[in-house]
């Protein structure tokens, strides 16, 4: 797996500020294969069977397929942004939440996940001391609109 961005670096808030607005930055693709799928399931002990029935899934689910939990989709960013971003000198990170999350379509068994991670504010708290808010949004490869959209909140003490 290689991202299609080069990893940034931010050594500062300075830095962070300087890279609000700047275009998306986009992940390396990530297969979401039914074992992925029954893996999740039996760690969150969540076995709909939408989720982990395939053949049940093929007859009754509108999709056809298995498809991925949206919780597991979500959980998929924290990867792509410790590969696609590098904070050096950072004391410490919180992920402080989320102000948004959506799950706009569903992921089929299969599917190919790409995030792709958007600063849109960093907001001052103390001294060298900031909550940034990225946008970012999960699509399955080839597909019409994302998975998942969220606003994501991350702070960050240098």
């Amino acid at each position: 797996m290689t991202d299609q961005h080069p990893q940034h670096s931010f050594d500062s808030i300075a830095a962070l500020k300087a890279f609000v607005g700047q275009p998306p930055v986009v992940g390396a693709a990530i297969l979401v294969d039914q074992a992925t799928i029954d893996t999740f399931a039996s760690v969150t002990h969540d076995q709909q069977w939408i989720h982990v029935d395939p053949a049940r899934a093929a007859v009754e689910s509108p999709f056809k397929t298995t498809i991925a939990h949206g919780l597991l989709t979500l959980s998929l960013i924290t990867g792509w942004y410790h590969r696609l971003f590098a904070f050096p000198g950072r004391k410490l990170a919180l992920n402080y939440g989320f102000d948004k999350v959506r799950f706009t379509s569903p992921v089929p068994s299969g599917s190919a996940l790409v995030g792709s991670f958007q600063l849109v504010r960093v907001e001052d708290i103390r001294d060298n001391e900031a909550r940034c808010t990225w946008h970012v949004e999960v699509r399955a490869e080839g597909a019409e609109r994302p998975a998942m959209v969220a606003e994501w909140l991350m702070q960050l003490r240098y």
